[in-house]
């Protein structure tokens, strides 16, 4: 007995290996902060309270690269968060916030930054002494800790104002992110953990921080891709010219100007 090919089961051939290669695709979305090739590694964002002040306080933050393999090369990571409250930065040493906002309401001493929102970046090598701390001025760039751990952590301080001045009255900024240089981490939510203790320089007496939390920002290369991974064209099975195919699909740049950047789309159709 012969087999008997009707048109209807090309059709849903073709609907079953669109709708497997599709399915493909979702899988891509499904790990937006994890990297497969090193699931145990982060950069952890450590905020350190070192002292009170008038209306504030002053602490030192630091990024430790924990990835095994993943350094952050120039121009460098770029950190941002936002305020709990209308928290202010009376003053920065070894980084920088790109942008100083609006300071108006603000008579006699002007904040050095009065962004809700701001970024900050790591000054250049070179800085004068007067403007570095320990770990900071290197450009950005940052070292796994597994590679080169002497060049595996990143370090500002910054005062800021309008803020609590006890552990009860403090808040926890939020939204941080992190941009190595581009985009592909993803930061949780700040911790409070124990404080952070250190050695003097001696190595006999150990002081540690009024208030510590933790930050952790891991990485997803599915992130990290400015384009899909996959582009679909829904044109007809036996007539391109209805749903036609784009020259250039999935977000790419004009193959004119950049030749080999597009994607080439997926054609369904016979």
């Amino acid at each position: 007995m012969g087999f008997f090919f009707s048109p209807m089961m090309g059709i849903f051939s073709k609907f079953t290996i669109l709708l497997l290669f599709l399915l493909l695709c979702t899988n891509f979305t499904s790990t937006e902060a994890y990297d497969p090739l090193d699931p145990n590694g982060n950069i952890t964002i450590k905020w350190d309270i070192m002292s009170w002040t008038a209306d504030g306080y002053a602490a030192v933050v630091t990024m430790y690269n924990f990835q095994q393999y993943r350094h952050i090369q120039a121009p460098g990571w770029s950190l941002g968060w936002t305020w709990a409250k209308k928290e202010i930065i009376w003053s920065m040493l070894g980084g920088q916030a790109t942008e100083q906002g609006d300071c108006s309401r603000f008579k006699g001493n002007i904040p050095y930054c009065c962004e809700k929102s701001p970024t900050i970046v790591d000054l250049l090598p070179g800085t004068p002494y007067n403007q570095q701390i320990a770990n900071c001025c290197k450009g950005g760039v940052l070292s796994s800790w597994t590679q080169d751990p002497a060049n595996a952590a990143s370090s500002f301080q910054l005062s800021v104002g309008a803020a609590g001045t006890s552990i009860k009255t403090v808040r926890m900024p939020k939204n941080f992110t992190l941009k190595a240089p581009g985009p592909g981490y993803t930061c949780g939510v700040a911790t409070i953990v124990k404080p952070s203790k250190f050695f003097t320089t001696d190595k006999r007496r150990v002081t540690q921080a009024l208030m510590t939390w933790n930050v952790t920002c891991t990485y997803s290369q599915f992130l990290a891709q400015k384009a899909p991974t996959c582009c679909v064209s829904l044109s007809s099975f036996y007539n391109d010219t209805i749903v036609p195919c784009p020259t250039c699909s999935c977000a790419c740049q004009s193959n004119m100007t950049q030749p080999g950047s597009c994607v080439d789309c997926f054609r369904l159709w016979q």
